[in-house]
């Protein structure tokens, strides 16, 4: 039987060292890298995609941040277990990083225990995910399957939509939100921060030529969003560009939705670069009737 193979990713050779030492003493494969340049060049000459990969975040050529952004773009290793491995430990840089869409955080020093515990978790949570989408696609292929749709009509009043423009003042400013009444443990001000600036880490601040649109467990309560980020032409603001995310906030959304909601969002978009007056309660009510119905 094939041991499970983990890339780790580290400009520090010793730890490099260390953790494959661990790894194969475990059981486990290990190849390794010392920047994300590197790993993707191992990645591309792969037969098979590692099982699980570790990354440091400071490191030269391509950063942590960097490496995880281009592998959560690729449709070829988007679904692969990732892991920080990084001297940064407060929880709020944990939570951080969780909210990029990082399956876990390792901070150093760490011991072993820890480092296979959480290698050997991710390894049994990504077989049973994919045993229940093999399942999935065989029951929809034979046609026995109907989606139900993410939330009831009871539930739309837990869903959500925002507008969070960038100011260079304040930073990420939360400018329209709906509905107005609130039931969320954090208000929706800090929420909508909190997305922008995940959104920001995982592509720049750099110009953006065209939307960008992430799906999002978000884990501190227990919801789920799916923003939009997008620019457009603005000489008031230092960078030239007014940097904006468009965002829904719901109880449950799934990846087929997204599809339906970016459309949603794009329209929009457009509203905002072009100035235009728009409603926000009637996209909203659109997003919601997406969550509300069934696919199939």
């Amino acid at each position: 039987m094939l041991k499970p193979l983990i890339l780790v990713v580290d400009d520090n050779k010793d730890i490099l060292f260390n953790i494959k030492l661990i790894l194969e003493a475990n059981g486990f494969q290990a190849i390794t890298a010392e920047n994300g340049e590197e790993a993707l060049k191992i990645l591309s000459k792969q037969k098979n995609p590692p099982e699980v990969i570790i990354s440091d975040i400071m490191m030269p050529k391509m950063d942590g941040y960097e490496f995880f952004k281009t592998i959560f773009d690729d449709i070829r290793f988007n679904r692969i277990p990732f892991i920080f491995l990084s001297a940064k430990s407060s929880p709020e840089e944990i939570r951080f990083g969780k909210m990029l869409g990082i399956d876990d955080y390792l901070t150093k020093p760490f011991n072993e225990e820890d480092l296979i515990a959480i290698v050997a978790g991710k390894l049994a949570r990504n077989k049973k995910i994919n045993s229940i989408n093999r399942k999935v696609e065989e029951l929809l292929l034979a046609s026995k399957l109907g989606s139900k749709s993410s939330i009831s009509e009871n539930q739309k009043s837990s869903v959500y939509l925002i507008v969070v423009m960038w100011d260079d003042r304040i930073g990420p400013e939360l400018k329209y939100f709906y509905p107005k009444d609130q039931n969320l443990p954090i208000s929706i001000r800090d929420v909508g921060t909190q997305l922008f600036q995940a959104t920001v880490s995982i592509y720049g601040n750099e110009d953006i030529t065209q939307a960008e649109g992430i799906l999002l467990n978000i884990e501190n309560i227990k919801m789920y969003g799916y923003i939009l980020f997008d620019s457009y032409k603005d000489k008031t603001v230092r960078a030239g560009e007014r940097q904006y995310m468009i965002g829904v906030i719901a109880p449950k959304l799934n990846y087929f939705e997204s599809f339906e909601i970016k459309e949603i969002f794009k329209k929009i978009s457009l509203k905002l670069k072009k100035k235009e007056t728009w409603d926000i309660k009637n996209y909203w009510e659109e997003v919601s009737n997406v969550l509300t119905t069934p696919i199939f």
